[in-house]
């Protein structure tokens, strides 16, 4: 299995409501330093199945997303996720 194809696995079973970081993503792929890979591998998906919009920032930042940060936050907030400032609150 190919690195992207292991990030696409982990994303893909982050359930509805909750998040993951794209260091924490990089760990669970086998590449821990990693992160900045996740994040490309991310902004080029177009499958729809793949939750993207459920990855942030270590810093709690919302990150980018391939259909707009805007998008992004309005989602994620639809599935429960606090949002201030630009910010997750934890």
């Amino acid at each position: 299995m190919t690195f992207r194809e292991k990030i696409l696995n982990i994303v893909r079973k982050i359930p509805k409501g909750k998040i993951l970081t794209y260091q924490k993503v990089a760990l669970l792929a086998g590449r821990p330093r990693a992160w900045r890979a996740v994040g490309n591998v991310l902004n080029r998906n177009r499958d729809k199945e793949i939750p993207c919009h459920r990855v942030i920032k270590s810093d709690g930042k919302i990150g980018g997303y391939n259909r707009g940060i805007k998008k992004k936050i309005a989602l994620l907030k639809r599935e429960g996720i606090k949002i201030e400032g630009g910010k997750i609150i934890f």
